[in-house]
């Protein structure tokens, strides 16, 4: 089992709803939907353990529909009953050890039509995260999404949607991940070199009838 550590992520409180600002997506009264501001909001962890080398940053959405049949369609609902799976918003690694924090906008400041480059930066590795599966069909936004893009829930979803923040204190300097890895390909190479983590959660929906 591994340790606890304190992650905070800046401008809401743990557990509550997400402001627009951090969203890739807010409520638009015609469309449904509109392109917000989409930044990174700004984090910072402590109680970081002996030994740590590296640290690793994910953010996750644990309630996007297993079907997209009904996803952002007029007349119709997706249902609460149907089961969900995982959306990777933030696919972070190999933050050096000495940092213990990121600023508001460092990893994100608007959105990017085709993506960011993943890669090296100097706060770390960023891999892709799943709007690179979400607009591949689509001309005027396929590519590598890297980095941090913000919520954009489905505007007829009648669920709220869930987003974990979780950092992860690392024996190893790099997990020698590159290219397009994904949010599972973090995970499995991080298998056996977690030192200890933290969560942080926020909530978000773009459906005018669903409560936060």
């Amino acid at each position: 089992m591994t340790a606890s550590m304190k992650l905070t992520v800046e401008g809401w409180n743990n557990g509550d709803k997400i402001p627009g600002k951090f969203a890739f997506g807010v409520p638009d009264a015609t469309e449904h939907v509109a392109l917000s501001d989409n930044l990174s909001p700004a984090m910072n962890w402590s109680d970081i353990p002996a030994g740590t080398r590296s640290f690793a940053l994910i953010c996750h959405d644990t309630d996007v529909p297993s079907s997209g049949e009904d996803v952002n369609q007029e007349g119709k609902t997706v249902p609460a009953s149907l089961p969900r799976v995982d959306f990777y918003h933030l696919v972070l690694v190999d933050i050096p050890g000495n940092y213990s924090s990121l600023a508001e906008g460092e990893l994100s400041d608007g959105v990017t039509a085709k993506g960011k480059t993943p890669g090296k930066k100097l706060y770390g590795v960023t891999g892709v995260n799943n709007y690179t599966d979400w607009f591949a069909g689509d001309p005027d936004m396929a590519g590598d999404y890297g980095g941090y893009d913000g919520p954009c829930p489905p505007w007829n979803d009648s669920i709220v949607h869930n987003y974990h923040f979780t950092v992860y204190a690392l024996d190893v300097e790099s997990l020698g991940l590159y290219g397009s890895f994904t949010g599972q390909d973090a995970l499995a190479a991080m298998e056996g070199h977690i030192l200890a983590s933290g969560s942080y959660l926020g909530k978000y929906s773009l459906n005018p009838d669903v409560a936060i």
